[in-house]
């Protein structure tokens, strides 16, 4: 599934190929992918709409446009494949947007649970699903008392809340796990028990995760490649997720895999031990 840093690695891909083309025209081949507005409206209105640029808001891709802002969610395996031309059609190909100057932007998705919605300018910031978004995992704006008071208020198991984007987003599956194995934090360790000194470590750890992710271009899980059909190549420090039964880099005992919030989870039952503690 593509998470924050393949999200970002996808922008800056369809930033470099696609800017300042005009959409000539847009066709829609599996009508579920566009929840709003209806399909031909949405393909009305694009008609003539240059792309100035690409805004990114946890997983959802945002293409700003002359007059509208066209927010994309790639959810499990969505993905862009540009052809300056002579382009390829295949049977997972669902929308098709067709530039002036002759080339082709496709969006394919093998299960077509990708979405794509049509919004005035500048009003993604409104759509329901990216206003429940907490901060960006940057510093400046994801900050530790804040994160640290969120925590605080939950009972459930970190890793859960962690992947439910309101403490902080653009985490998924690979890099929570990432992240609590780099803070030594079970994920089935419930939030309200961390300690200031584990709060403060699991912060500068989704910080230091998912920045090293975006500079590597992403994890490349199965097939998943990004806008320029390139692959990400976090997978080469990854730690834990992925790697069951191959030694903790940091103590050597086998990585385990169980599942978390029906979530397969991967960690150091050595490095990583649930603690029982009173809040």
């Amino acid at each position: 599934m593509p998470e924050l840093p393949e999200v970002e690695t996808v922008r800056k891909g369809l930033s470099a190929l696609v800017k300042n083309k005009t959409i000539a025209s847009v066709e829609v081949l599996w009508p579920r992918i566009i929840e709003s507005p209806e399909v031909p409206i949405f393909s009305a209105l694009l008609q003539g709409q240059q792309i100035l640029t690409f805004d990114r808001r946890g997983k959802f891709l945002i293409f700003k446009l002359t007059d509208y802002d066209l927010i994309s969610h790639l959810r499990m395996e969505g993905k862009y494949e540009f052809f300056d031309k002579e382009p390829i059609l295949d049977k997972h190909t669902h929308v098709l947007f067709h530039f002036t100057d002759g080339s082709q932007l496709q969006y394919h998705d093998v299960r077509k649970f990708g979405r794509m919605t049509l919004v005035d300018k500048n009003q993604s910031g409104l759509y329901k699903g990216i206003q429940q978004l907490g901060p960006e995992p940057r510093p400046e704006v994801f900050l530790l008392p804040a994160f640290e008071i969120g925590l605080k208020k939950a009972k459930k198991a970190v890793k859960p809340l962690l992947l439910d984007q309101k403490l902080v987003t653009g985490l998924g599956n690979i890099y929570v796990d990432e992240a609590l194995w780099e803070a030594k934090i079970h994920p089935e360790q419930p939030a309200n028990t961390l300690t200031k000194d584990e709060i403060g470590t699991l912060h500068e750890a989704i910080i230091d995760v998912l920045d090293r992710a975006v500079k590597a271009g992403g994890t490349t899980i199965r097939t998943y490649l990004n806008a320029l059909g390139e692959a990400g190549k976090f997978q080469q420090s990854l730690h834990v997720y992925g790697q069951t039964g191959k030694p903790c880099q940091r103590c050597g005992t086998p990585i385990v895999k169980i599942k978390v919030a029906q979530r397969g989870t991967h960690f150091c039952p050595h490095c990583q031990q649930l603690q029982a503690r009173d809040v």
